[in-house]
């Protein structure tokens, strides 16, 4: 896929690569809102190319709206970011999965 592809457009793509009639039944990808305020973004990696690929939690901070954390567990990409930074966390999956492919 182009790298410039924006990052909704890389993980709606990604989704549909994976759909499989059984995949996208048990979890799939979560987006919700978090009380502080900002989103929390579950997005399951197991049994797809990108299982078993970990990454420990990357914290980018800039004030108390602007950041995100995410990680990989293997089994499933989590995000979590301030109000404004949702299409960052997405671009974090998306780096994470060209980068794991690459």
């Amino acid at each position: 896929m182009d790298p410039s592809t924006s990052p909704l457009t890389f993980l709606t793509t990604w989704f549909t690569a994976q759909c499989d009639e059984d995949w996208e039944h048990d979890l799939g990808i979560t987006i919700a809102t978090l009380d502080n305020p900002g989103w929390a973004v579950n997005i399951r990696v197991g049994d797809t190319n990108l299982e078993g690929e970990e990454a420990d939690w990357h914290r980018e901070e800039e004030s108390d709206a602007v950041w995100l954390h995410w990680r990989s567990t293997g089994e499933m990409f989590e995000a979590r970011c301030g109000p404004n930074d949702l299409e960052r966390a997405l671009a974090a999956f998306q780096a994470f999965a060209v980068r794991t492919r690459g």
